[in-house]
């Protein structure tokens, strides 16, 4: 059986939805089940959905992005995109930030964010690829490019693992020690600005919800991707084809 709320095909593999290249003819043509919670939740939007636009209709008007009931005010998803935008906002001006501190230091953004990523994991135990890719969420691929450009710039090295041969640790050299020194100060006074506005609990609260939406945000690309790659219509694309298909035919 399908998982709740997602089309026939959609499995679950290692922890994380994926979509399955293999999929039969009907997985590819079913449709979200999202659509009745659409109905539940904003009747009479979902019914002006389906009707033909009038004439002269209100351009303000437009399709919820968003059927969840908890996200919705008032049958609105408004406040949803007020969300959606506003983090888009804070993202922007978080990466200008994280790429003016890597500057400092004559780093990209990346490099940066990887090379302070080790030392911060450092006092935690070993560090190596995979650790740092899931403590970024980024692909171990990805990591092992990064992290080769650092060695570069004699910034970090790889040394075997005591017990696994197949693991190279990474740590920083004291050049890359004397880069971070050299640039705490600065960052001090720039993050203390960025976050003053979050108390103690919020940010215990901000950060539990933020790892929450990373994990529910490669669910949410893993169905995008079927979606795309299975060719499955949207919700509504059957509304007024037949019409349309007469139409095509008459001309």
């Amino acid at each position: 059986m399908p998982e709740r709320g997602y089309p026939i095909g959609f499995r679950l593999s290692g922890g994380l939805r994926v979509a399955k290249s293999d999929c039969n003819r009907n997985a590819k043509q079913s449709m979200f089940s999202a659509q009745t919670r659409v109905d539940r939740v904003a009747k009479s939007a979902s019914l002006a959905a389906q009707k033909k636009p009038a004439a002269g209709k209100n351009p303000t008007q437009t399709s919820l992005t968003i059927s969840r009931r908890e996200l919705l005010v008032n049958g609105s998803d408004h406040q949803f995109r007020r969300l959606v935008h506003s983090l888009l906002g804070f993202l922007a001006r978080h990466q200008t930030i994280r790429d003016g501190h890597a500057a400092v230091i004559g780093l990209a953004g990346i490099e940066y964010t990887v090379l302070i990523s080790i030392r911060h994991l450092s006092a935690l135990g070993d560090v190596h690829v995979r650790a740092v890719a899931d403590h970024l969420h980024l692909s171990g691929a990805f990591v092992t490019t990064i992290t080769n450009k650092l060695m570069a710039k004699g910034l970090i090295q790889k040394a075997s693992h005591p017990t696994d041969r197949r693991r190279l640790s990474l740590t920083l050299t004291l050049r890359g020690v004397e880069l971070l020194d050299r640039l705490a100060p600065t960052q001090r006074q720039v993050n203390d600005i960025q976050f003053d506005c979050l108390s103690a609990k919020e940010f215990d609260q901000l950060l539990d919800m933020v790892q929450r939406l990373v994990e529910s945000s490669d669910r949410a690309v893993a169905l995008q991707r079927y979606l795309a790659e299975a060719q499955v219509r949207p919700i509504n694309a059957s509304v007024g084809t037949t019409s349309g298909r007469r139409k095509s035919r008459k001309s």
